[in-house]
């Protein structure tokens, strides 16, 4: 049987929290940013947690996290 690959797009992308769900970065923090105000672009610096719903997906692509 081959080895068990994680998705490194995945790995690069989400990791795993104390509670045992996955963390993420916020998204619309790239261009663009002068039509932003500070406050939004200083609350999408904070890590979001991934919906409880999409979890198994990532658990799919990251077996080993």
């Amino acid at each position: 049987m081959p080895k068990m690959k994680s998705n490194r797009g995945a790995a690069k992308r989400f990791s795993r929290s104390a509670s045992g769900g996955f963390k993420r970065g916020s998204s619309h923090r790239r261009h663009i940013l002068t039509k932003k105000s500070t406050k939004r672009k200083r609350h999408l610096r904070a890590n979001a947690q991934v919906n409880p719903s999409d979890t198994a997906s990532i658990r799919r692509m990251l077996p080993f996290s």
